[in-house]
């Protein structure tokens, strides 16, 4: 591996890529939008009071950090902590039920990619219909807890490798309840996706275990103490995820690099076969989702202490995306517009997830989101008198602007709740 995809691999990439296509829109040289940076304040007022809303005037510390955790409670329904207090009224001990959570987890997340408008999973019991990331994420949990994810049908809240390598397109579409009247996007992709997922684990038995157990992690970053780097749990996700993305993906010496495009903006000429590394844009977004979600059952049952949480990013991913867009602060060029796809029944432009527009509006998400974020604690701040006040980027994410561009979809679209662009994407990349 060259130290040019390394680079690229690294999470200092994507925040220095993003700030250049940033310093291109102050300039006014971006190829496919407008940005309105009088809007920012606009923007980081809705989020703002959205977080207000929620969590204020003294419940900021409540925020939970963007992570799965949240989506399985949809309903309001506790269903993690429900399957903790089976696993240790069973005699699990913390350990074990942490490892139970990484399995799960890391299956979810790798299924959480866009679910398209129509798909929605009706949750069994409780007859509740449920869409989008926390649809799958119930599905996923239900297909977990029958032991869909391992070979091991005498323990079966576990995830293996040789299970996920037998994992058939029909299994996954039973289990999401997709029909004909209730598609689900890409359900053959995400599939391939889990079953090139457990020809990883296998290859990686020192972290993962003979068995290809993704819980395993848990011990391998834990052997020398709770206090972690998060690029060491980085380091590892990367060298696990990288061969499992589509072939067809941007590659730099020869070398897959992931959720890594190349960009106009950087300097890329669109169309051609191989790109050098400096024209390429990365994310890795459902990477750093992974990321962000598995930190979590590691803080909360076992106390681990992550450092470097800042270099993590915020998430370009179309509902952050979307929140820029809806403000006003990011628009497509009238040429952009006059040229692009447009969906039949909403007229919105629709792109290809590789596309030059689409990388750029990430890169400017990624960008627009560290700078949208101190506003909105600034406010929070003077709004409640605490001048000294710290919410994180992950709270951010989770209680501002994730939910800004959620509402913000279900105030404008009511009939679709979709982004205001539309991303024609293969089920593995949002």
């Amino acid at each position: 591996m060259t130290d040019a995809v390394s680079y690229l691999l690294s999470l200092e990439a994507v925040r220095e890529r993003a700030t250049k296509v940033y310093n291109a829109a102050i300039e006014g040289k971006l190829n496919s939008f407008d940005y309105n940076e009088a809007k920012m304040g606009d923007a980081a007022d809705f989020v703002a009071s959205l977080i207000m809303r929620d969590f204020g005037p003294d419940r900021f510390d409540k925020i939970p950090p963007h992570g799965r955790w949240q989506h399985f409670e949809v309903g309001q329904v506790s269903r993690v902590e429900n399957l903790l207090t089976e696993w240790r009224g069973a005699g699990v001990d913390e350990t074990e039920c942490t490892r139970r959570l990484i399995d799960l987890f890391l299956v979810s997340v790798l299924l959480d990619a866009g679910a398209g408008n129509d798909w929605k999973f009706v949750e069994p019991g409780s007859e509740m219909r449920l869409t989008r990331s926390e649809g799958l994420a119930v599905a996923s949990l239900y297909m977990f807890k029958e032991g869909t994810f391992t070979s091991d049908k005498q323990n079966v809240a576990r995830v293996d490798g040789e299970a996920l390598k037998k994992l058939t397109g029909e299994q996954l579409a039973n289990g999401m309840q997709v029909a004909p009247d209730n598609p689900l996007v890409g359900t053959q992709d995400r599939a391939a996706l889990l079953r090139r997922l457990g020809e990883s684990l296998s290859t990686l038995p020192v972290i993962f275990g003979p068995e290809g157990r993704p819980g395993n992690l848990v011990d391998y970053l834990t052997a020398d103490g709770t206090i972690l780097d998060i690029r060491k749990l980085w380091d590892i996700l990367q060298k696990l995820l990288i061969p499992i993305w589509p072939s067809n993906r941007t590659r730099v010496a020869d070398f897959p690099v992931g959720d890594s495009w190349p960009l106009s903006t950087l300097g890329a000429t669109i169309g051609n076969r191989t790109y050098p590394a400096e024209v390429i844009q990365p994310f890795h977004k459902l990477t750093q989702w992974l990321a962000y979600s598995l930190t979590v059952p590691l803080q909360r049952l076992l106390g681990v202490k992550w450092e470097n949480m800042h270099l993590m990013t915020g998430l370009p991913e179309y509902r952050n995306g979307g929140l820029f867009v809806d403000m006003g602060v990011l628009s497509l060029k009238p040429d952009v517009v006059a040229k692009a796809s447009k969906d039949e029944k909403s007229q919105l432009c629709s792109f290809d997830a590789s596309d030059d527009v689409i990388v750029e509006w990430r890169a400017m998400t990624v960008a627009l989101l560290d700078r949208i974020a101190p506003l909105v604690v600034e406010r929070l701040a003077k709004s409640t008198n605490q001048p000294d006040l710290f919410i994180s980027m992950a709270q951010i994410l989770e209680a501002g602007t994730w939910k800004a561009g959620r509402e913000l979809a279900a105030k404008l679209r009511p009939e679709t709740r979709s982004s205001p662009i539309l991303v024609e994407s293969d089920g593995t990349v949002f």
